[in-house]
């Protein structure tokens, strides 16, 4: 089968995707991906059988709901012409396109008018995680519209995934059949997040968190923590990797409380490395903020990925993380209260086996919790929407294949080529 992903995101950051990608090639279907540049990577790269190309570059630095958006209409529009062009030549049997946003489907309204099936994964929820983001109230105008999208959005696609089960439920209760929705975890990729033999420093005791950098993760609860943290354990060090709109808040935070000896940011690193890095930390913690509803709920990959490679890991009490896990597996802390967290990550540090004890019963519930074991599901789905395709005909909505727009091979590789575009 020939498969395209969408998606609003660097690829090669990007496990959820990474997983879906390689789980397709492996078995011989060919894909591509359509995704975001970081300023200095290349515009087209195969990466494991995957055909990448990355059509627009972006910066995480947006500090208005407008900039956001312009830069997401851009890229719509490119993908657009980009995936009318492809499928004109090639034919794609299905489109996979990853939210956020999830207005993001409707830049393949084209093919799907000619019968494509369409999947449509949302990663977050947008409403919630558009007002977490840019503070805005569930009351709002703008939150209500993000319903209407959210809703469209829904029914323009042939199936749609949600990334865990509390989605799961207020979805199908606002937007969408239960029998169009399916919940697919995040998992860690066992090829990659694997108990490896690791030497650490015996010079310093590292805490890690990676990932994005915006208010609902909590990670200036956690920097402020360490202060006291670094007061009691003289060797520790808190090691950052992320990117996103709080980093220059973060980055003075570390100067006015004088921790640029001990606190490090550094940018994101693809997932194939990550995963090494992490392996080296001590101790991890994922800081969340209960108080942002999105928060609460999101469910953080990396505090699997960090079970998986054998890292203890410290986790604020959200309600999605108490669902998931329970206090043998990870050692909890109340959100938000930078005196627990210190105190937890202090009480790890002098009982070793604490540690240890929490690494074992982690490793158990990842034995039975990774894409390994879970990926047939999305395999299984993929085929089936596929079928149903073949055996209702070309043309899934009564529109005939010619609908799709002409469009010459050399405007199209305008839209993928032409700097200006980026």
């Amino acid at each position: 089968m020939n498969i395209c992903m969408v998606a609003y995101s660097f690829y090669e950051s990007d496990s959820r995707i990474i997983q879906y990608a390689r789980s397709l090639t492996e078995r011989g279907d060919s894909v591509d991906v359509i995704a975001l540049a970081h300023p200095g990577t290349s515009r087209f790269e195969i990466i494991d059988g995957v055909n990448l190309y990355r059509v627009q570059k972006r910066e995480i630095n947006e500090q208005s709901a407008l900039a956001y958006l312009f830069r997401i209409v851009r890229f719509m529009f490119v993908v657009m012409c980009v995936l009318t062009w492809k499928h004109l030549r090639r034919r794609y049997d299905l489109i996979h396109v990853h939210s956020v946003p999830d207005f993001l489907v409707f830049s393949v309204l084209p093919l799907r008018l000619v019968g494509v099936p369409v999947v449509l994964d949302i990663h977050d929820i947008l409403p919630e995680f558009y007002a977490s983001k840019f503070n805005c109230n569930e009351h709002s105008i703008v939150f209500r519209t993000m319903l209407s999208v959210e809703k469209l959005s829904a029914a323009l696609a042939s199936h749609v995934i949600v990334a865990n089960r509390l989605w799961h439920e207020r979805l199908i209760g606002r937007s969408v059949r239960p029998d169009k929705c399916s919940v697919i975890c995040n998992y860690p990729n066992p090829e990659l997040f694997h108990l490896r033999p690791v030497e650490k420093s015996r010079q310093s005791f590292v805490l890690m968190y990676p990932g994005s950098l915006n208010r609902h993760q909590g990670v200036d609860v956690a920097i402020r923590a360490f202060v006291e943290v670094a007061a009691k354990v003289k060797n520790a060090e808190f090691h950052i990797y992320g990117e996103g709109p709080s980093r220059p808040e973060l980055e003075r935070l570390v100067t006015e409380l004088n921790l640029q000896n001990r606190v490090l940011i550094s940018d994101y690193k693809p997932t194939a490395e990550i995963a090494g890095i992490m392996a080296t930390a001590d101790l991890a913690v994922v800081p969340k903020r209960a108080s942002s509803k999105f928060g609460n709920e999101a469910a953080s990959t990396k505090i699997q990925e960090f079970m998986a490679v054998g890292v203890p890991v410290v986790v604020s009490r959200t309600r999605i993380d108490t669902v998931s896990f329970d206090d043998s597996m990870v050692r909890f802390f109340e959100s938000e209260d930078e005196t627990a967290l210190a105190g937890a990550v202090v009480d790890l540090y002098l009982h070793p086996e604490k540690r240890a004890s929490l690494v074992k019963a982690a490793n158990l519930h990842i034995q039975k919790n990774n894409w390994a074991v879970k990926q047939a599901e999305y395999l299984m789905l993929i085929d089936s929407l596929v079928r149903k395709r073949q055996q209702i005909g070309e043309s899934a909505v009564g529109v005939p294949k010619s609908y799709i727009p002409e469009m010459s091979e050399k405007a199209a590789s305008k839209a993928v080529h032409d700097e200006r575009v980026f």
